[in-house]
Formats: C-alpha cells, structure tokens, sequence
C-alpha cells in the first residue's frame, strides 16, 4: 500500500521530457525550412573568357601561292660543227661572262680549207680581169663592127659568169673563216656555268647532246606562280591601272623571306585543267638568295584596304549559322552575332560587316558559350602592339576604366599597350560591359 503512489508520479515527468523533445525538433525544423527558403539560391557560375575590342586599321590584301624560281635565261651550248675538243677553259660553277671562251676544237682542218677556198678566189678574180679586158677590146671592135654580134654578147656572158665564180669564191672564204670563229666557243649570255659535260679530248658533232657546256643567269632573275582565275580580276585592275604590285618570296617553309620584287608579266591563256593563270616577278637577286628551279613560297600585295574594322583572328567562329563571332553584351552576357569576312594576315582579320569598331568580342574560352551565357573577362594581357591607324592596341584591353589606348599610347586602369606598366587591378566585379561604360571608354552594342 505504500509503494502504490510513488508510480505514477515519474511518468508525467518522463512524457513532459519527450514532448519538449518533440516540440524542440519541430521548431528547429520549420526553422531550418524558413532559412532555407529565404537563402539566395546559387546560379550558374559565369564563364571566364578572354576578351577584345573591335577596331579599325588598314589590311594588306594578299595572295599567297607556290611558285618557282625561274631564271631569265638557261643557255645549252651546243658544238656547231664537228672535230676533236682540245681545250676546255673555264671552271665547274664559274660565273662567266657574255663572250667569255668556254672551248676550242681543233681547227686546223678549217684553216686549211680556208687557204684553199682563198687560192681558188685568187684565180676565178684572175679569171674575171682577164674577160673584163676581152671585153673591153671586144666593145671597140663591135663599135666599128668588125667583130660578129654574137662573139661580143658571148663575151659579156663570160664576165658575169667570171663575177659570179668570184662571189661564190668569197662565200666560202667567208664559211670556213665562220668555222673558225665556231672553233673557239665563247659564253653566249652571262651567267654560271654547271658542271662539266665533255673533256678534252673527246670527238664532238655538230648540235651534238649533251652539249658543252650549260649557262644560267642568277642573277636578276624571276619567280612564276600561279593565282585562282577568282582573284585574277583585282590584279588585273591593279596593273592595268599602272600600280607596281611588290612581291615578297619566302622559303618553301615559310621560316625567312628570301627577296623582294615587283609583277611585270601575266601569262596570256588561262589554264583550263586548273583554272589558274601563271604570273611572273622579277626580283635583282644580288645576293642569289634564289636558286634557279626552287621551290619558294609567293606573297602578291593586290591592294590594302583602309579603316577597316579588325578582330584578332581566334575570334572569329564557323559554324551551323556561318561565320561568327561572340558579342559581350552590357549585362556581361554574349550574343551570337553573324559576320562577313575579308581578308587578314593570320594575326587579324576584317569584319566586312556585322560589327563596329568598339565592339566587344570574345577570343577565347569559347568551347562552353551560347547565346546568353553569362560571362566574366579573364584578366587583362599585355598587347604584342597596336593594329592600324585608330591606335588601339591590345587583345583583351576591355576591363578596367578604359581598356583602349588612343594615339597618344595611353593606358586606362587594365593597361593592355605595352607601353605602359599594368596597374593594379579593378575590384573582382568588374566586367568589361562596365569597362566600356566608363567615361572615354569605347561603347558596346548588345
């Protein structure tokens, strides 16, 4: 009886514990839900790309072909007449001179037939005087018409005939005194001579291969390429209106440029089989930079256009939509926008239309973009030096106060010229959309 009332006074205890418990949980529960709720969701983090500006410049349009080392003149001298070669008198790899002796062939047999072709002149000139008396005596006689008719005409046919003999006699004195002249073979044209192709000694024959010798000119010399039948127009505009095009030759790989000269001949066919036209420049060659019959590389200038509106060369895209490129929004967002492309040199290229110089666009970091994708610029580089004639200089010189230099070589607050030594950074929320808001800072068009 007495332990009965001692029970029931633990259980309320217990249970009041276990309520609290509850209501504890519940309360940190809803808590935990509210927090939650009012707690900004994370977005997706903004892409960092590197960034540029538009701008204006000129372009140097240009064709760049594989071409041929092609000298003025490639000489094989070939023996005129036959006999044995007993001189040999210049150097493998000499350069000779126009007139300069190469080779001598025995010319005594010439000489010889020379002597008696002059005897034989000798006599037939006897030959003639004595008629031309015969018919001067005839002449009087036939005045006084003691002499037949047809003895004074015979005798006037005998001294043409007599004339004639003569003129041939001079006819073959004058071949072998040639034949002689052949037996002493001289360069005809300046140039280098190759190696060797007979050695004394040896019996050669008129117009006989290989021949005696083989002469090249080095020097000037000219290059033959060949340019598309869709570009021929614009050269041929360009020449016809008298413009001297400059043509730069570089090596087969493209490591050195090797000379520098001017167009000065268009072939007159076009070549059906490949629809090209061959064209050829002249280059002084005084260091003999090119060799005849090598493969070289070709720059034709055409022309170069002004003001135009340039874009590093990585920012311009290919693909579904066709050429182009990624314009920074001003919410720091960027945009698809088409482009028609003109010529550039590998570094730059022109935008024919579809930007405006200022125009912020992306060149690099473009693997994850879309239309409307957020991004943020990647700091700002060092610019390898200013494009065209506006003096805006470097690749990504959109973040900071004012990320284009002007003509002056002035930096703004992100420093790209490389002139100028960088400043410290902006704050981690500047954007290049805020960049190009600032005072003097070129606009961007969403």
């Amino acid at each position: 009886m007495s332990e009965a009332p001692s029970t029931p006074v633990k259980r309320p205890r217990r249970g009041r514990i276990v309520l609290a418990v509850v209501v504890l949980a519940l309360i940190a529960l809803v808590a935990f839900h509210l927090l939650r709720s009012k707690a900004p969701k994370p977005g997706v983090a903004p892409q960092v790309v590197t960034v540029s500006t538009a701008t204006t410049g000129p372009m140097p349009e240009t064709l760049s072909e594989l071409g041929t080392v092609t000298p003025v003149a490639t000489v094989t001298v070939l023996p005129q007449l036959s006999g044995y070669l007993t001189a040999v008198g210049y150097r493998e790899g000499q350069d000779v001179q126009k007139g300069q002796f190469l080779a001598q062939i025995d010319p005594r047999q010439f000489e010889i037939s020379k002597r008696q072709a002059e005897a034989q002149l000798a006599k037939d000139k006897a030959a003639l005087a004595q008629a031309r008396a015969d018919l001067a005596r005839f002449t009087q006689l036939n005045e006084r018409k003691s002499i037949a008719e047809q003895t004074y005409a015979d005798q006037q046919f005998l001294v043409q005939q007599n004339e004639a003999a003569v003129k041939a006699d001079e006819a073959n004195v004058a071949q072998f005194e040639l034949d002689l002249i052949y037996c002493h073979i001289t360069a005809p044209v300046s140039g280098r001579v190759g190696l060797r192709l007979v050695d004394p000694g040896n019996y050669v024959t008129a117009s006989s291969q290989p021949g005696i010798a083989v002469i090249t000119t080095m020097k000037p010399t000219t290059v033959e390429f060949t340019v598309p039948q869709t570009a021929l127009d614009k050269v041929l505009r360009r020449t016809n209106s008298g413009a001297q095009l400059p043509v730069t030759v570089f090596s087969s790989d493209n490591s050195r440029q090797l000379a520098t000269g001017t167009l000065y001949a268009i072939n007159n066919q076009m070549a059906t089989a490949t629809g090209t036209v061959t064209l050829r420049a002249t280059f002084a060659n005084e260091d003999e930079a090119l060799f005849p019959n090598e493969f070289v590389n070709v720059r034709l200038l055409v022309d170069t256009l002004q003001n135009a509106v340039l874009v590093p060369t990585p920012a311009v895209q290919s693909g579904a939509p066709g050429d182009y490129v990624y314009l920074v929004n001003a919410d720091d967002t960027v945009s698809v926008r088409k482009v028609t492309l003109g010529p550039g040199d590998g570094q730059h290229t022109v935008i024919a239309s579809g930007l405006a110089a200022g125009n912020v666009v992306v060149t690099d970091g473009m693997d994850r973009l879309s239309d409307g994708v957020k991004i943020k610029a990647s700091a700002a580089r060092p610019a390898s030096g200013a494009v065209g004639t506006s003096g805006t200089s470097g690749t990504s010189g959109t973040s900071g106060t004012s990320g284009t230099s002007g003509t002056s070589g002035t930096s703004g607050t992100s420093g790209t010229s490389a002139a100028a030594p960088l400043a410290p950074p902006p704050e981690p929320a500047a954007s290049p959309t805020r960049a190009a808001s600032a005072p003097g800072a070129a606009s961007v068009a969403s």
